[in-house]
C-alpha cells in the first residue's frame, strides 16, 4: 500500500444548486443549498484514501461544528487525522459554490487554513519522510509550501504540486517538484511568456497541463502527448481536479508508467463529475478499476 502525506486544506463546501448564477446586482431563486467537507487538501486526502492509500493529512481547522464534520468525514474515509491542528480562537475554512449553467463558480474564505506554519509541518516530519509522496495546493500559505518543498528535496521525497488556487509561486518550489499539475490558466500564469508546447517541453515527465473532460498532456522528452479523457454526463464538476491530482499520486506511487498514471487519474476524475459535491462523487479503486476494464 502506497504510503500518501497531503499538506493542505480543509473547510466545509456550502453549495448552492441554480438554474441561473446572478449577475451583479441580481437575485434568484435558487433549488437546493448543501453543506459537505471540502477543501482542496482535503478532498485529494480523502479520494486518494478511496483509491488504496495509506493517507495522513497535515492542516489546520477551528474548534467550531464545522471543524467537528470535517474531522468525523476524514476519519470516517480513513485518513490518519494525528497531524490536523485544531486551533483556538480562529474558525475553520468554507468555500462558497455556485453551481449553476452546467459549471461552478467557487469563493473560498480560508480561515485556519492560512494559519498552518513550518512548526506544525516539523510535528510530521517522520509522516513526511517515510511517505511515497507528498502534497501540496496552494490554499495554505505559501511559507508553508516553500517549507514542505524543502523538506521534500532534502529527503528525496517526491512532491506533487497542485497550483491551484494559482498565485506566483518561487522557482525553488517548482524545482523540488516532482510533478507539476496546473490547468491550462494556471499553467499559463506559471509560465509567462512561453507557449504551452514550450513549457511542457522544458518539464518532461513532471509539467501535466489538464484539459478537463479532454484528459491531459504532458511530454514524455521527445514529444507532447495527449492521455485522452472519458466522455460522461457531469453533474457536478467540484473536486474533479482534486480527484485527479489524487488517483495521479496513487497511481505513480504505486510504480504505474507516467501515462499510465494520467490515465487512471482521468478514469477517476470522470467518475467523480457524475455526482453532486466535492467529495461525494469520489469514486473507490474497484470503480476506477471497473471503468478502465471497458476501455
Amino acid at each position: 500500500m502506497s504510503k500518501i502525506v497531503v499538506v493542505g486544506s480543509a473547510s466545509i463546501d456550502l453549495t448552492v444548486i441554480s438554474d441561473k448564477r446572478p449577475l451583479a446586482g441580481e437575485t434568484v431563486i435558487g433549488k437546493e443549498l448543501l453543506l459537505s467537507p471540502g477543501g482542496k487538501g482535503a478532498n485529494q486526502a480523502v479520494a486518494a484514501a478511496r483509491l488504496g492509500a495509506e493517507v495522513a493529512f497535515v492542516g489546520a481547522v477551528g474548534k467550531d461544528n464545522y471543524a467537528s464534520e470535517i474531522i468525523k468525514n476524514l476519519k470516517q474515509n480513513q485518513v490518519n487525522t494525528e497531524y490536523l491542528c485544531q486551533l483556538e480562537n480562529a474558525a475553520s475554512g468554507t468555500a462558497h459554490i455556485t453551481l449553476a449553467e452546467g459549471d461552478n463558480s467557487i469563493v473560498v474564505i480560508p480561515a485556519a487554513n492560512m494559519q498552518l506554519t513550518p512548526a506544525m509541518i516539523d510535528a510530521a516530519f517522520e509522516l513526511i519522510r517515510s511517505a511515497d509522496i507528498v502534497m501540496v495546493q496552494q490554499e495554505i500559505p505559501l511559507v508553508v509550501i516553500e517549507y514542505v518543498s524543502k523538506i521534500c528535496h532534502d529527503l528525496g521525497v517526491k512532491l506533487l504540486l497542485n497550483p491551484a488556487p494559482i498565485r506566483e509561486i518561487p522557482a525553488s518550489v517548482i524545482n523540488a517538484a516532482s510533478y507539476i499539475t496546473p490547468n491550462e490558466h494556471e499553467a499559463a500564469a506559471l509560465f509567462p511568456g512561453l507557449s504551452l508546447e514550450d513549457y511542457l517541453a522544458q518539464n518532461p515527465h513532471k509539467l501535466i497541463v489538464t484539459q478537463g473532460k479532454n484528459g491531459a498532456l504532458y511530454h514524455d522528452g521527445k514529444e507532447q502527448v495527449l492521455v485522452a479523457g472519458f466522455k460522461v454526463s457531469a453533474l457536478d464538476t467540484t473536486g474533479a481536479g482534486d480527484t485527479f491530482n489524487a488517483a495521479f499520486a496513487v497511481a505513480i506511487a504505486e510504480g504505474k508508467s507516467f501515462a499510465e498514471s494520467i490515465c487512471f487519474a482521468n478514469a477517476a476524475a470522470a467518475l467523480s463529475v457524475q455526482k453532486l459535491g466535492a467529495q461525494g462523487g469520489m469514486p473507490y479503486r474497484n470503480e476506477v478499476e471497473k471503468m478502465l476494464s471497458y476501455e
